[in-house]
């Protein structure tokens, strides 16, 4: 996305002009930008002389013309052909029996899916077990269950160890010091290898999830974090495991407001250096806003500009049914007029949606230029988490969505 003259534009399109061919709200994604990311991702990790296994999570932007991009990229500029099961080929992370279903009819291969559930059912474990993937189970009785099921496979191990950051915060929604529903701590270790044992389970894998919306101020809790997380490995190195990858998880973020920082990618990997690298083992990650957030923004139509007991209200045409981000993550939206990119703002409204509920509120006290009906509003940044979670709350369609692999 940049501003060229006041217009803004998105993959090299004027946006205005996306939306009045396409019609409102409309999702525009660069598809490019999610490559440049990965491979911004990628050859940090390899700077670091790590051995990368860098995978989409797929809850974040799941659309098949996204996938089928992913499918044959090699992580730019590294060398590599990026063919099924090379490594430079970008992997996936499911968390549903459909997501995996859905990435083996974009062409991947169970070997380039990685998949991390949660009270991972028998009807769940009727579709996986046949396909192949990898699993890292989470809890302790998700490994017998995996173990009656399937013996002798080889499973990972998610881990919570009672470190973690959200952006501005040193707690994570997966792990920290508030019990959560993900992952197996220290403490059950023992039993856990115990379970699997029973089973003749191999584990291959020790993963993490550590982070929410990760930018650089964050990196000293997530130091932390990977010191607790490193004890709990070398925890598994001891017992005997075969240890192939640490999966660090997700959870990079993307700045999106003034004054955030982005996150240094080098200082990301060398952290990870620090606690990992002796250890010979392949380094997974899992991001998701991090690679799809800046390629994707949502355009919508003014339809109301009204003073409402003293408060400017902007009214849309769309509501939080077709991005719900900010609602379920607390990011706060940034607003773009694209025919006039570059206007100063003048005054401080409420940006307010369709649905017919009260709280159906994109942003109080938004500071925009003086809008009228009829014009274009673009939310940038929203291409994690926003179009692949819709739902169809009063009746409310989703928003329509188009992709560009190149840049005109």
């Amino acid at each position: 996305m940049r501003i060229e003259g006041e217009r803004l534009l998105v993959a090299g399109r004027d946006a205005e002009a996306l939306a009045r061919e396409h019609g409102t709200p409309l999702y525009v994604f660069d598809l490019r930008r999610i490559g440049e990311q990965a491979g911004a991702l990628r050859e940090a990790l390899l700077r670091a002389g790590l051995t990368p296994h860098v995978r989409l999570a797929m809850k974040a932007l799941r659309d098949e013309p996204v996938l089928r991009y992913l499918r044959g990229l090699a992580a730019p500029p590294v060398a590599g052909s990026g063919v099924p099961g090379e490594l430079a080929a970008i992997g996936l992370d499911a968390c549903s029996p459909g997501e995996v279903g859905h990435a083996l009819a974009c062409g991947f291969r169970p070997e380039e899916i990685s998949y991390t559930g949660t009270n991972v059912s028998e009807r769940d474990l009727d579709i996986l077990v046949p396909l192949g993937v990898h699993l890292n189970v989470d809890l302790i009785s998700q490994i017998e269950r995996v173990g009656r099921r399937s013996p002798g496979r080889t499973i990972g191990l998610r881990l919570n160890p009672r470190a973690g950051v959200m952006r501005g915060h040193v707690q994570s929604l997966y792990a920290g010091a508030r019990p959560t529903k993900f992952g197996i701590y220290e403490e059950d270790l023992e039993r856990a290898l115990a379970a699997a044992a029973r089973h003749d389970l191999t584990i291959d894998t020790a993963h993490f999830h550590l982070a929410n919306g990760m930018l650089d101020d964050e990196l000293p809790a997530f130091d932390e974090a990977l010191a607790a997380a490193a004890r709990l490995v070398r925890r598994l190195i001891d017992a005997g495991c075969p240890l192939e990858e640490v999966n660090v998880g997700g959870g990079l973020g993307t700045p999106l407001h003034e004054g955030e920082r982005p996150l240094d990618l080098d200082a990301y990997a060398g952290h990870i250096a620090r606690h990992f690298g002796d250890l010979g083992v392949a380094i997974g990650a899992e991001p998701g806003e991090f690679l799809t957030n800046e390629a994707g923004m949502l355009l919508a139509e003014v339809v109301t500009v009204e003073d409402r007991a003293g408060t400017p209200f902007v009214g849309l045409d769309c509501g939080w049914n077709v991005l719900n981000d900010h609602r379920i993550y607390g990011r706060e939206p940034e607003f773009v007029l694209p025919a006039r990119a570059d206007a100063p703002p003048t005054r401080f409204v409420t940006v307010a949606g369709h649905i017919n509920e009260g709280d159906d509120v994109f942003g109080e006290g938004v500071r925009l230029p003086d809008v009228a009906e009829g014009e274009i509003v673009a939310f940038v940044s929203v291409g994690g988490y926003c179009h692949s979670m819709w739902t169809d709350h009063c009746g409310r369609p989703r928003a329509g969505a188009v992709f560009f692999a190149d840049r005109a």
